[in-house]
């Protein structure tokens, strides 16, 4: 192919691309602008709640674990009969 026709239809596919790119649905990203897209599900409140949820969830377990561990670690060094 002569490179007089190939680089325009390649500039062209890059166009067509971001063109493409501009008002294909996003996903859980950011909004598209102006009348694309769509209000992403991690923005939504009953998502959020979810996450926060989880997030406080997974804390509590977390620290319990360190408690744990410090408990048994202060029972090894000084047992209380």
């Amino acid at each position: 192919m002569r490179d007089r026709l190939f680089f325009p239809a390649l500039a062209l596919a890059a166009l067509l691309m971001v063109a493409l790119a501009a008002v294909w649905p996003q996903g859980l990203g950011d909004r598209s602008w102006g009348p694309f897209g769509h209000t992403p599900a991690q923005r939504t409140p009953a998502m959020q709640a979810a996450m926060k949820r989880e997030s406080d969830a997974s804390n509590q377990r977390l620290n319990q674990a360190r408690q744990a561990v410090s408990d048994l670690q202060s029972q090894a060094i000084s047992p209380t009969q």
